[in-house]
């Protein structure tokens, strides 16, 4: 590739943070201009490469350079909850400034403060359009956005400087569906440099190009998410075939190693028988004794080194197979008769002035959608009485657990099967690490502190404390269970999900994790007074 073709480049890029855990390890990567994705699993460096080409981490060795400004959005987008809309956006003093000059003002200090931002209000009301957001946001406060209107208004104000090369991690949490057409179309046209870390493959679909980062290094494939899909799939049957054809091998090759042995035994045998009949002369008798151990001992270094070949065969195609990332645990406490309540409401109002008229029964799977800041949290919330209803009321019949979207329900100080363990004391401690291997946490990585967890890893232990916890929940409530998640982790979501047996009510704007999910109604909190349950 042509050094004037690369936006972004690492050259033996290494990482290691100040307790010691490596990161990166002589990293060399190079993405062009143009549109990628960048895949990985949850751990492997994806929003630390991020961070590093948008300068706010420094590699312990090597170096990163990228060719021109950079905006970076980070996963959480946050703010003082009482800063103005227009300061978050970073041109409050030139708007003031402006209003100042269009009411006559000539102080020098005015002109200056607008520099060459004469067009600043045109360029502030098309990129809010842009990303599906009215003006009137401009006099507002961020304490009074949903969260998914803060992060669109973290993408305005890096648009808003023009940037050559965008940055972007999980940009589509907590977006809703229509914001999400918004950053796809973005996406899409995206004219300049532009490197995306995300789980949302509808969003994937838009790039050029997929990273993938595994085990430290990162493959090209080309393409959007489908030809990237298509194309490790067909890898991981060729590796599946590989491995299959390896253990064949390595088995055939101790069949012909024993039978080796049992051919050199049974030669030494009728080599003794001769040497005590007395037969053959006592030293043509030793030459053939010593022949017959070189012979024995080259015959054994063929077997062996065929042995060894084929080992290495098997560990090379083992080492090309992507780990198994499904949960699959049987979870019985958590079954619900068909038709029994779980959950029913009367007359709820929620406190965002809301009605509501949702009844659960049996194993239902619920789905609550709607725009960003229509109330979907605080459904779940007033259910598990964690805010009170404007009116109305809320009554769950059966053991209930909750994951929210900040992920905060375990201790970060304890480990993993500890955190789990406080949710069921009485459990077989043998049985509560069976139960994780199968949440993928096994053997030492269940002795892990939840602080040192990525993301996606933090959420599967809160999902295994939650689903592995005494009494077992017959209601699951999932609050944007897919935020953060990669690809191989939402596919140990669904499995988990395809074992548990009690009812499930979940928010969420993916229509993909939704079918993947299960679910058969919905709850549509878009405009109107009053929703209801519909069939789908």
């Amino acid at each position: 590739m042509s050094p004037h073709a690369v936006a972004i480049t690492f050259s033996a890029v290494g990482l290691t943070w100040p307790d010691g855990t490596p990161v990166l390890d002589g990293l060399d990567l190079l993405v062009p201009p143009g549109r990628s994705g960048l895949v990985g699993a949850n751990g492997s460096g994806k929003s630390t490469l991020l961070r590093l080409a948008a300068g706010l981490l420094s590699p312990t060795s090597g170096h990163v350079h990228v060719a021109g400004e950079v905006g970076y959005l980070p996963q959480d987008v946050t703010g003082d909850v009482d800063r103005p809309v227009e300061e978050f956006l970073g041109v409050a003093a030139t708007r003031r400034a402006l209003r100042a000059v269009e009411a006559g003002s000539v102080d020098p200090a005015d002109f200056d403060t607008v520099g060459d931002d004469w067009d600043v209000e045109e360029r502030l009301v098309a990129e809010l359009d842009r990303l599906g957001l009215p003006t009137d946001l401009l006099d507002r406060r961020l304490g009074e956005l949903s969260g998914g209107e803060v992060v669109r208004l973290g993408l305005a104000r890096l648009l808003l400087r023009r940037p050559e090369v965008l940055l972007l991690d999980e940009p589509t949490n907590n977006l809703d569906r229509e914001a999400r057409r918004h950053l796809h179309d973005l996406v899409a046209s995206w004219p300049r440099t532009l490197l995306v870390v995300s789980h949302d493959r509808d969003l994937l679909e838009h790039v050029d190009r997929i990273g993938d980062l595994h085990d430290g290094a990162v493959r090209w494939y080309g393409g959007g998410w489908s030809a990237y899909a298509e194309r490790v799939a067909a890898e991981q049957a060729a590796a599946e075939q590989a491995v299959t054809a390896a253990r064949s091998d390595l088995r055939r090759q101790r069949h012909n190693r024993q039978e080796a042995e049992r051919v050199l035994a049974q030669r030494q045998r009728k080599g003794r028988q001769t040497q005590l009949s007395g037969s053959l002369p006592r030293i043509v008798s030793g030459m053939r004794r010593e022949a017959a151990e070189r012979s024995a001992a080259g015959y054994r270094k063929v077997h062996e080194e065929r042995l060894e070949q084929a080992r290495d065969r098997l560990a090379d195609a083992e080492s090309r197979l992507r780990e198994d990332r499904e949960i699959r645990v049987d979870l019985p406490g958590t079954t619900v008769a068909r038709g029994s309540l779980v959950l029913t409401t009367d007359d709820l109002v929620l406190r965002t002035g809301r009605a509501v008229d949702l009844d659960v029964s049996g194993p239902d799977r619920v789905a609550v959608v709607g725009p960003n800041g229509a109330g979907k949290t605080t459904l779940l919330e007033t259910v598990l009485g964690l805010v009170p209803p404007a009116s109305g009321s809320a009554r769950v019949h059966v053991p209930a657990a909750y994951l929210p979207q900040r992920l905060d329900l375990l201790d970060d100080a304890l480990s993993v099967a500890d955190n789990v363990r406080l949710r069921a004391p009485h459990a077989d401690p043998t049985e509560v690490r069976s139960r994780l291997a199968r949440f993928l946490f096994r053997g030492r990585a269940a002795d892990q502190p939840v602080h040192t967890l990525s993301g996606g890893e933090r959420f599967r232990a809160t999902l295994a404390a939650l689903l592995l916890a005494d009494p077992a929940p017959r209601l699951l409530l999932l609050d944007e269970p897919t935020n953060n998640l990669d690809l191989a982790s939402y596919e140990a979501l669904v499995s988990a999900l395809s074992s548990y047996r009690g009812a499930l009510v979940v928010v969420s704007h993916d229509p993909v994790f939704l079918a993947d999910a299960g679910v058969d109604r919905v709850v549509d909190l878009g405009p109107g007074d009053v929703t209801t349950p519909s069939e789908e």
